[in-house]
């Protein structure tokens, strides 16, 4: 069984999935290829609700832990926290804006949208895992 304190390893994995599964998306899409783009894209949603379900999980169990780090890392910290939590509350509507237009067919609005949410997906999902390493691994 799965301790609730291990979770925030878990959710660092899930970000790392994710990013790599939009990494390729992007790169299959480039290549014409729409069934593995549209497949490596549901992937990348599936591990980040996931992510959204453990994150969830471990924070109503456990709550919030302290960054203990001090000096001018302690500034860094803070301010990669506090992009990823704007753009981590930013990336949840535009992500289901871009897949309900790739649902519709409307794929020139989905391309156009996709533009602004893939980049800042991909940063959330990494700046997760920073943050799990400044928090857990240094």
């Amino acid at each position: 069984m799965l301790e609730v304190s291990s979770l925030p390893t878990v959710n660092a994995i899930l970000n790392t999935v994710s990013a790599v599964l939009l990494a390729i998306g992007y790169l299959l899409i480039r290549q014409g290829k729409r069934l593995w783009h549209r497949n490596a894209m549901l992937g990348a949603l599936a591990t980040s609700a996931l992510f959204l379900t453990s994150y969830l999980i471990y924070h109503y169990n456990i709550g919030s832990k302290s960054y203990e780090g001090e000096g001018t890392i302690r500034i860094v910290y803070f301010t990669v926290l506090l992009s990823h939590t704007v753009l981590a509350t930013a990336i949840v509507p535009l992500v289901i804006l871009t897949l309900v237009r790739a649902f519709k067919g409307q794929f020139e609005r989905h391309q156009q949208i996709a533009r602004w949410t893939l980049p800042l997906w991909i940063y959330v999902s990494v700046t997760g895992v920073v943050i799990y390493l400044m928090l857990y691994g240094f």
